[in-house]
Parts: C-alpha cells; sequence; structure tokens
C-alpha cells in the first residue's frame, strides 16, 4: 500500500478501496451460488434440555431465522432482521457438536478464527489478529465482560460455564463498540445462560476418555416461592497433556474446579430480577522456555499456574410501559493468577443503566451509561516488572441508538453513537450507521459503516518485559543482548473504520443462506520501535539491553467475506456449512509487528452433517478445515509456517430414555496430531491429539 501512516488518506475510503470492497461484493456473490445448498447453523432458542432431543425438522428454516438476539441492538429482535453479521449457537448445536468448552465450540462461526495452543491455551479472534491475548474481540458472560484489563485479551483457560445451562452464544463479527464500547473491534461474543425456570431439577453429566480424561457436573434447580426460580452447579474436569511434535508429552495438564448459581424473581409482569455468581480454583500446567543472560541464554521451566476467582453480578429489569423498558445491572469480578514468571490480580466493579424507549411509530431509541472500576496488581514478576505494583482505572461511558423506521417493513436506518472517557487514551467517540432493507418477502439485505477504537491496556503503558536473549557475536557484539519490550506512556488508542453488507435470503422452507462481505481500515495499530540500548549487569556478567519500546506506527486493512448456510435435505437430516475468506496487508511491518498482529489463514471451511438415525439415536459428523497461517516465534522474531489441517469429529448418541443420553465422540479422528497455533512468547509448540470420549447425561424428568 501507499499510504502513510498518520496521513489523511489513511482515515479516507478512496476510490481504490471502494473499488475493491464492490469487487469482493461481486466474487462472494458468485461463490454464495456454489453454496446455496447449506445453511446458517441456527436453532431453538428457549427450550429444555428434554426438548433438545426432538427431531431436526420440529423447527422451520423460517423460525429458525426468527430466533431473537440481543447483543446487536441491545435489544429482543429477529436474527434475520439484523443489521450486522451476528451468528447464533444453541444449546443443542454445542451439544451435537461434542465440544467439551466454549473454545471448541466456537469453531463453528464462520469469520471466528479459533486455534488451539496447547492442552489448555487457545488463540481466539475475529477476522484476524489471533493470538493468545487476541485484542480486539469483547467477550460477556452475561453481560460482564471477561476482557483482562492487564494483558488485553481473555485468558478462555478460566473461562468457563456448564455447557448444559448455556441458552445460546450470539457472536458478532465486525465492530460493537457503539454499544458494549471499547476493545469491541472486530467482534463480540456474548454468552448467555439459562434463564433458571428453565434449568429446574437435577441434571447430572460425566465424561471419561483419553485426552478429556474425567468430567463430572451436576446441578440442581428448583422454585423459589410462587415466582422465583433457583439453580446451583458444580462442575470439574481433567485434561491430558498434548504432544511435542517429536511425541514428547507438552507438560500442559489441566484440572479446574468450578461452580456458581442463579436466582430469578419475577413479582410482577413489570419487574424481573436476576442474581447470580460463580467460583472457580484451578491448577495448570505448563512447560515455558524463557529468557537467561546466562548460555545457553534460554531456560526450560516448568511451571504450574494457580487460577482462583469468582464474581456476582445482579440485574433490574424493569417495564414501565409497552414503550418504556430499563434495566439496570451491576457485578463485581475478582481473578487471580499465579503463572510461576508473575503473580496477577485483577478485580472490577461494574454498573451500568440502559433504557428502551419507543418514540412515536418510527423510532425506538436505546440510551444508557455505565462506570467501571478496575484494579490490576501484578507482583512476584520473573521477567515481567511493572511500572507499578497497583494501578486504579477508572472508566465512563454514555451510548445512544436510534433506529429509525424510515419505510414500514422495508427499510430501516440505526444511527449510534458511544462516547467513553478513559484513564490512558481520555475521550474517545465511536459512531455508527447501519440500514436494513427487505426488498421482497425472504429477502434482508443490510449495509453498516462504523468506527471503533482498542485503548491501551497495563502492558503498553508500564510494563517491562524480557522477550529474548541474543547470544554474544564476538568480535562485533561481545555481551549478550537482551530484547526488553517496554511500555509507553504515550501509547495512543488503535483505531477501526469498518464497512460491512450483508444479504440474507430464504427462498425454501428447508434453505437459509447468509452472506457478509467487510473491508477493515486500521490506524494507530500497536508496533514495536527500537530505543535505548545500555550496557548493564556487572563484571563478568555485563550485558547490553536493548529496549523495544510499544508504540503506534503500524497501519493497514483487512477485507474478506464469510458465508453461513443450512439444508434441512430430509425430515432427518441437515447440513449446516460455514465458509470464510480473509486478506491482510499492513504497513510497515516489521518481525516484531508480526508478532502483534499474527498471520491469520485465508480460508476456513466447516461443514456439520446432522442425522437422527431413529427418534432415539443421532449421528453427527463435523469436518473443518483450516489454511496454512504463519505464526512468529517471539523468542526470536523468527517466521514459523503452520500447515493446513483437515479434522474430523464424530459424535454417535443414543437415548434409552427421555432421561438417559449415552454418547461416544471422536475428536479428530482421521489425524494422530497437528499444530494449530504457536504462542507469542515463552509456550513451546505442541500439537493436537486425537482423543475418544463417553458422555453421559442423565436429568430426570421434572
Amino acid at each position: 500500500m501507499s499510504k502513510q501512516f498518520g496521513s489523511s488518506e489513511s482515515r479516507s475510503f478512496s476510490g481504490k478501496r471502494l473499488a475493491r470492497f464492490f469487487l469482493l461484493l461481486a466474487n462472494a456473490r458468485q461463490f454464495s451460488k456454489c453454496l446455496f445448498i447449506a445453511a446458517l447453523a441456527t436453532g431453538s432458542a428457549h427450550h429444555s434440555w428434554a426438548e433438545d432431543q426432538d427431531k431436526l425438522d420440529d423447527l422451520t428454516i423460517e423460525q429458525l431465522m426468527n430466533i431473537e438476539v440481543t447483543s446487536v441492538s441491545k435489544k429482543a429482535q429477529k436474527l434475520s432482521d439484523s443489521p450486522a453479521a451476528v451468528f447464533v449457537l444453541t444449546n443443542e448445536d454445542i451439544r451435537r457438536s461434542g465440544a467439551t468448552s466454549i473454545p471448541e465450540a466456537l469453531r463453528m462461526v464462520p469469520g471466528l478464527n479459533v486455534a488451539r495452543i496447547d492442552a489448555n491455551k487457545w488463540a481466539v479472534s475475529a477476522r484476524g489478529f489471533n493470538g493468545r491475548f487476541a485484542n480486539k474481540l469483547l467477550v460477556l458472560v452475561d453481560g460482564r465482560a471477561v476482557y483482562s484489563p492487564s494483558f488485553s485479551g481473555v485468558y478462555w483457560e478460566s473461562r468457563d460455564v456448564m455447557l448444559e445451562d448455556l441458552e445460546r452464544i450470539e457472536v458478532i463479527r465486525g465492530p460493537g463498540a457503539t454499544l458494549w464500547g471499547a476493545n469491541a473491534v472486530n467482534g463480540v461474543i456474548n454468552i448467555i445462560t439459562r434463564h433458571a425456570a428453565d434449568t429446574q431439577g437435577v441434571l447430572l453429566s460425566a465424561i471419561v476418555g483419553d485426552e478429556e480424561q474425567g468430567h463430572g457436573g451436576v446441578r440442581i434447580g428448583a422454585a423459589l416461592g410462587e415466582n422465583g426460580y433457583g439453580r446451583a452447579y458444580v462442575k470439574g474436569f481433567k485434561r491430558d497433556d498434548f504432544v511435542r511434535a517429536n511425541g514428547n508429552d507438552a507438560g500442559d495438564t489441566w484440572e479446574m474446579l468450578e461452580g456458581g448459581f442463579r436466582a430469578d424473581y419475577q413479582p410482577s409482569h413489570k419487574d424481573s430480577y436476576t442474581l447470580q455468581g460463580d467460583f472457580q480454583h484451578g491448577d495448570i500446567d505448563q512447560e515455558l522456555l524463557i529468557a537467561d543472560l546466562t548460555p545457553p541464554y534460554m531456560a526450560l521451566l516448568d511451571s504450574r499456574t494457580d487460577v482462583e476467582g469468582w464474581n456476582i453480578l445482579g440485574r433490574w429489569q424493569h417495564t414501565s410501559s409497552a414503550n418504556s423498558e430499563f434495566t439496570l445491572k451491576g457485578y463485581f469480578d475478582s481473578n487471580d493468577r499465579n503463572e510461576g514468571i508473575f503473580n496477577s490480580s485483577d478485580k472490577t466493579v461494574d454498573i451500568d443503566f440502559q433504557h428502551l424507549l419507543a418514540l412515536a411509530q418510527r423510532h425506538v431509541v436505546v440510551w444508557g451509561f455505565g462506570y467501571r472500576n478496575t484494579e490490576t496488581t501484578i507482583s512476584g514478576a520473573v521477567l515481567i516488572n511493572p511500572g507499578s505494583k497497583i494501578r486504579d482505572d477508572e472508566l465512563f461511558n454514555f451510548f445512544i441508538q436510534d433506529e429509525i423506521d424510515l419505510i414500514e417493513n422495508k427499510l430501516s436506518l440505526t444511527l449510534g453513537a458511544k462516547v467513553e472517557h478513559n484513564d490512558y487514551t481520555g475521550a474517545e467517540i465511536q459512531p455508527s450507521a447501519r440500514l436494513m432493507w427487505s426488498p421482497a418477502n425472504g429477502h434482508k439485505a443490510w449495509f453498516s459503516v462504523s468506527q471503533a477504537v482498542r485503548t491501551a491496556s497495563r502492558v503498553e503503558q508500564d510494563l517491562n518485559i524480557l522477550t529474548s536473549v541474543i547470544p554474544p557475536m564476538a568480535p562485533f557484539v561481545p555481551f549478550p543482548v537482551a530484547l526488553v519490550v517496554t511500555g509507553n506512556d504515550d501509547y495512543d488508542s488503535e483505531e477501526l473504520t469498518a464497512w460491512e453488507a450483508g444479504y440474507r435470503i430464504t427462498p425454501l422452507n428447508t434453505l437459509s443462506l447468509d452472506m457478509t462481505i467487510f473491508y477493515n481500515d486500521y490506524d494507530q495499530l500497536r508496533s514495536t520501535e527500537a530505543g535505548s540500548s545500555v550496557l548493564a549487569g556487572s563484571f563478568p556478567s555485563l550485558y547490553l539491553e536493548q529496549t523495544l519500546e510499544f508504540d503506534n506506527q503500524l497501519s493497514g486493512e483487512t477485507y474478506g467475506f464469510e458465508v453461513a448456510a443450512v439444508w434441512q435435505a430430509t425430515r432427518v437430516w441437515r447440513l449446516d456449512i460455514g465458509y470464510s475468506f480473509l486478506e491482510s496487508d499492513f504497513n510497515n511491518q516489521s518481525p516484531q509487528d508480526k508478532v502483534q498482529n499474527g498471520i491469520a489463514p485465508r480460508h476456513q471451511v466447516s461443514l456439520r452433517s446432522l442425522f437422527d438415525v431413529a427418534d432415539n439415536l443421532d449421528f453427527d459428523i463435523w469436518v473443518r478445515y483450516v489454511d496454512e497461517a504463519s505464526a512468529i516465534d517471539g523468542r526470536a522474531f523468527a517466521l514459523q509456517k503452520i500447515d493446513s489441517y483437515l479434522a474430523t469429529d464424530l459424535r454417535l448418541a443414543w437415548r434409552p430414555s427421555s432421561e438417559f443420553e449415552l454418547a461416544l465422540v471422536g475428536q479428530n479422528i482421521f489425524d494422530p496430531q497437528h499444530a494449530e497455533y504457536i504462542q507469542e512468547s515463552f509456550t513451546i509448540p505442541t500439537e493436537v491429539e486425537r482423543g475418544v470420549y463417553v458422555k453421559a447425561v442423565w436429568q430426570p424428568n421434572y
């Protein structure tokens, strides 16, 4: 690209880019013809475990498209009417996929890049920029943000729920910053658990396998008086370690214990209250290759990470009239990690108010404000030295969004903006405009342009991280060189301007197609720039310390398209398919900068076959193809290739009664092992193994 960082051209949507956007639209349209036999994998949004066992044809494609989502507009609306690239995973989708964790289930979503780093770590992102600490994806659990304030990412290994209690997972690819705020740059994942009324009675689940060595969970739900319902659960698991490329064990076993509760109370049709909370404790093994100032300048650290956390959330929803409704939500979240190379603690208090107001017949306004206080503590650091041990940060926000019905049932316009003030970069404004058009029955088209920012975190402003040590190269450099990435008090927010268009069509009651194209223009992306060099240490242990300072000298663009479809081939057979294409182009990218952004696969395909062999017997196949990618080993800033791979999962489930299900699941069944990702630093590359497990779920009729 010819544009320069900071120029006016870098912030404009040029004619060349406009041409590229519409060329991409044309190519995606042609591609969609080839996929006209597949489907948007959604499902029923509100039913009990026993009802989940119904036949595939109990809901038509039209009904599946009418599932209600709340993440796009912070109000309930049909999936087909949502002017965004939204995808919904239901409890039934997750159950029949055979996934045992949320990241594994997210592989079904087109446009998401999900890669297993080792037995207990994932890299999850939307539309590129993948990594252990992917920093442009906002993740919520029942409205509680689980985006780490210390390291700009999500610790997926400690963000789990009882999968049987999930209602659905709503995934937005593309900016959601107007409603959800900073860091919702490339997408939003909203994990929504079931209302307590839908989880009554007793449920027991257990898994035994070679990789999934042991899982156990129990949930108990009961009525709380005449107008209330509650549940409590506890679950635990142990997972075996993965292997290195040479077949040796990776030393990354994983054990977790979790529990929680939820209570829902509705004294009248106007008011409803929710109180819920969770706790967790885990032991996570890992072998780290860390920098060392003595020969051979790297040391193998056999480390165990201890994680503990708990949270509590309260929500009050009040309906004043048919045209007015408000929600007040607050939560406290505490997380502690002892990682071997550093200890960290995050404590967050968040209060949020939202008001939905229908004005006349043509305007539906959603507005609100919020406050968040976060205290982060980093101590005991071996490689990571904070500028200060404890940091306290505040965030204030206000948003407003107006949905305008221009032509009834035909054309609507949604305008909105969010204003935030944070302690790192001050005030940030994130606007958006979305247009929804229904040209004919069964046809929906939408267009959007929006801006989002990714604000700084502690890692960019006040941390010093020893990444690697270069051995002496006599006679030119007689000392080892320590590369230290340092924070920058002047680090600014990363900026995105995103253009998107989508089309949904349901030509038959057995067929649905959803397609999205996008163009993302990024400015002020995180880069690392050479800083000062000083001679440190004392004779005979002298070394040269070379700093690499975080900065905002990188810009670039990504573009691509995503297709999802579902075809109800027969009464008992359904095919789901997802395809995504991604192209990335960055300016002034050094090897260090590639560490920040990663190189995502260009092509990804997910194909699922769901077949009801009999009323009580399911046979499901899930095939995934992920194109080759590249990753940078952060210890040496060396480019490493990750080969493409094809993974196949098989699931056979039998229900001898309405109370009991027994499933046999094979994961990666035709491939003994393959690599999916190489972490930016510290973690030694590992490979995913073939696994087989048996799962039993028992839920007496209630």
